[in-house]
């Protein structure tokens, strides 16, 4: 189990080199910073003085370097826009972003998981038969016109919700803003969480509809039933548990997306986030700012494979032996 562990925390490791190599390769193709960082009327003198300070004048192998350098002890460099550290540039915005991601992904894996089991159960119902009907609309939708959709019809038709912004927020610890402890807050939060889960809601909840009806079918759910065993013991201790392993992969991925994906959601209802600081470091090739972003979700989204592979030892026990190299 440890050398699996450390097999896996190894690979991570490596994946994350790579992507910030790639990332910060990308970087240098998107712009000149310099353009934008001085005015039409610079001299060369300007440019060569401001590209030496940036270190923009120093070789690709030794900037990559000092970004990792800086990288792993939470350096990502001064941003070419608003010339203050990116940490704390990331800092200000990562808690809007946290709450969002947080509200969505419960709203998903609660609801996806509640209503695929639902739909399994009763597949021959109407209400199972009226939901997977419905729920093609949070898979073939795109994101932001489902965010446009909810829009038009709460905020500007029927007026109850904010179309926009973060609302009222509490600043707790010195640096974590929050929403969720005003009202304001709490009612601008409904619509982007909606909108940032309900494809991941319904790729959640068809997954576990299609995995269900497979355990449902197995010899040894029969020999359950056969027994005597109520069924809802069958459905919810023997189905679902074994549902669940290839469940908890894709879960894990949609957590990942729904934090990278959020720039969509953040441009639609600018939520003051990590994904619209992207949005607008790309409009003025704040390359600090972009290779900081892209790191952040490249570690999250590794951090959350590894918890997932970590996961999969504990939910089949058949998987210790594997990871031991048994037989």
């Amino acid at each position: 189990m440890l050398a699996f562990i450390i097999r896996r925390v190894g690979q991570s490791l490596l994946v994350l080199m790579i992507v910030g190599l790639v990332a910060f390769s990308m970087f240098r193709f998107v712009g000149d910073p310099i353009d934008n960082m001085l005015g039409q009327e610079r001299t060369i003198e300007d440019v060569e003085r401001l590209r030496g300070q940036l270190g923009l004048d120093q070789p690709f192998v030794v900037q990559y370097y000092r970004f990792l350098e800086g990288a792993v002890q939470g350096n990502f460099g001064v941003s070419y826009r608003q010339g203050r550290p990116v940490a704390d540039i990331i800092f200000e915005r990562a808690p809007a972003t946290l709450e969002l991601a947080a509200v969505s992904g419960i709203l998903a894996v609660l609801f996806g998981i509640g209503l695929g089991v639902f739909t399994a159960i009763r597949r021959d119902g109407i209400a199972a038969n009226v939901i997977m009907a419905t729920s093609l609309i949070g898979v073939s939708l795109p994101t932001f016109l489902i965010g446009i959709l909810l829009i038009y019809l709460f905020s500007v038709e029927l007026g109850w919700l904010p179309s926009f912004g973060r609302g009222e927020t509490v600043r707790l610890g010195g640096w974590w803003t929050t929403g969720f402890l005003t009202e304001s807050g709490l009612r601008a939060l409904i619509l982007p969480s909606i909108t940032l889960g309900l494809y991941q809601m319904t790729l959640i909840m068809r997954l576990v509809r299609s995995e269900m009806l497979e355990v449902l079918r197995q010899d040894y759910i029969r020999f359950a039933r056969a027994r005597g065993i109520r069924e809802r013991v069958v459905n919810f201790r023997h189905a679902l548990k074994n549902t669940m392993v290839p469940v908890v992969t894709v879960i894990g991925l949609q957590l990942g997306s729904i934090i990278a994906f959020a720039i969509i959601t953040e441009t639609v209802f600018q939520w003051p986030g990590v994904g619209l600081l992207f949005i607008n470091a790309i409009q003025f090739v704040d390359i600090p700012v972009m290779a900081a972003y892209l790191m952040l979700i490249s570690v999250m989204f590794v951090g959350i494979n590894l918890l997932v592979d970590i996961l999969y030892v504990f939910i089949d026990p058949r998987l210790r032996i594997d990871s031991s190299g048994g037989k």
